[in-house]
């Protein structure tokens, strides 16, 4: 059983233009963004799936699927299918209904 909070388990779209140095920034999937080109997004589900999703062709998001494993103080392991992208970790700084905060860790 995770103790991390039921807010995290959704869909989330980059909102870049909120990124800060060593923070980047997330709303929910159906938040009013401004127009871009492209949107990716990030999706965690509370059974340890992981989605990336990445922008493709014509801009539409294109899932890469993975797990992710709770490793204690609101560090998350991710782990990717096959050999698409390397394994990360990524710390939650912040995390409600209406925004999620995530830093990169060193793998």
């Amino acid at each position: 059983m995770s103790s991390l909070p039921t807010s995290l388990f959704r869909r989330w779209g980059h909102s870049f233009e909120e990124d800060a140095p060593g923070a980047t920034a997330y709303r929910p999937a159906d938040y009013a963004f401004p127009r871009a080109r492209g949107r990716g997004g990030i999706e965690f589900r509370p059974d340890g799936a992981f989605i990336e999703w990445a922008i493709g062709r014509g801009d539409a998001a294109q899932p890469i699927q993975g797990r992710w494993t709770d490793e204690g103080n609101g560090r998350l392991r991710i782990l990717f299918d096959g050999d698409v992208h390397p394994a990360q970790t990524l710390e939650v700084l912040e995390v409600n209904d209406s925004i999620l905060r995530l830093k990169q860790r060193r793998a």
